[in-house]
């Protein structure tokens, strides 16, 4: 019995590695007070093969763990399964039949995605029957439960039913601060990129409460109106920090000119368009040296330490010549004191 969930194991995770980010979870983070609850959505489950869709919570130190799946169809909750240490916690949304938290607890604060197996996926022209697809997604966390019999007879379909679809993710945040909107600014840049023929733009969200932000480039128009930047246009790099997130844009300089370029933050607070277009700079001419010669940089460390030594060496010997002549002069003029001797009238 040990081997066959690892064989069935290993075949789940060559279909996981095939799973895109193609169900849509439009809040990127919510922020609650304890006590509060809170629901979590997931869109485009018409794509699903089944009516069930499975939840799973991600702490940022822990990994994956599946919380429990509903059927869309009368948001029943199936959970016999799970062993999730939190699971009377959660329940099914009956309006949407949407994952909820009821009573929302600190260590409730973490990720939260949804997932299915997409529908169409064929098992040797034969379709993924519903209760295959719910069978084949339950039974990794119930090995015990599995019969070695049916488990063998599962084996093929996690090798062939192997689309699965997946949601960016939901941040829950358990905090008392309030929703702060970022503050968005656009500047040009200067990379390395830009001395490789390329121009870059920097877009900065700062000053937000929570810290998650999305952001996104336009390019304006000839008609002066706003449109998103096609992908093949420009390339993206994101950086996070704590407090402020920042993207770059690099593009390609057109010769017919330049084209004014603005980016766009979704916040959970509202989205938030920075207020200036901002034009390509221009290439730099000529491209420098990528990087000092490490041996030269070396020497020069090396000579600098050597006239700080030096420079001490002076100052210690004229602290200590000083000190000398103090002491001769103090000597001098006890000797000469006492040469002397007491004055008589």
């Amino acid at each position: 019995m040990l081997f066959l969930p690892a064989a069935a194991l290993c075949c789940l995770c060559s279909a996981l590695a095939a799973m895109a980010t193609q169900l849509s979870q439009d809040d990127l983070t919510l922020t609650r007070r304890e006590g509060q609850s809170v629901s979590f959505s997931c869109g485009g489950t018409d794509q699903c093969a089944s009516s069930y869709v499975f939840w799973y919570q991600k702490k940022e130190t822990e990994t994956f763990k599946v919380i429990f799946d509903i059927d869309r169809e009368n948001c029943n909750i199936d959970k016999s399964y799970s062993s999730h240490p939190q699971i009377s916690d959660f329940s099914a949304d009956q309006n949407g039949c949407e994952l909820k938290i009821n009573t929302v607890k600190p260590d409730h604060s973490a990720s939260y995605y949804c997932g299915c197996l997409k529908s169409g996926t064929t098992v040797r022209n034969d379709p993924c029957t519903a209760d295959t697809l719910h069978l084949l997604q339950t039974s990794v966390s119930r090995w015990d439960n599995i019969d070695d019999q049916v488990l063998l007879l599962l084996l093929p379909s996690f090798s062939l039913c192997d689309e699965y679809l997946f949601g960016s993710g939901t941040r829950l945040y358990v905090s008392d601060e309030k929703v702060v909107k970022p503050v968005v600014s656009v500047y040009p840049a200067a990379s390395r990129a830009h001395l490789e023929g390329k121009s870059s733009l920097l877009c900065l969200a700062s000053d937000m409460f929570p810290p998650l932000v999305q952001i996104s480039w336009k390019r304006q128009k000839k008609d002066g109106d706003l449109e998103d930047l096609p992908p093949a246009e420009g390339e993206q790099l994101e950086l996070r920090e704590s407090g402020r997130t920042a993207s770059i844009l690099l593009v390609h300089r057109q010769e017919n000119g330049s084209s004014k370029y603005s980016c766009s933050v979704q916040h959970e607070g509202g989205r938030v368009e920075a207020q200036t277009l901002q034009e390509l700079p221009a290439p730099a001419a000529s491209c420098p040296p990528e990087r000092p010669d490490l041996a030269a940089l070396q020497q020069a460390d090396l000579s600098f330490q050597s006239q700080c030594r030096v420079k001490l060496l002076c100052l210690l010997y004229t602290v200590l010549i000083v000190k000398s002549l103090v002491y001769c002069c103090g000597l001098s003029l006890l000797m000469m004191l006492r040469t002397k001797g007491p004055s008589t009238i």
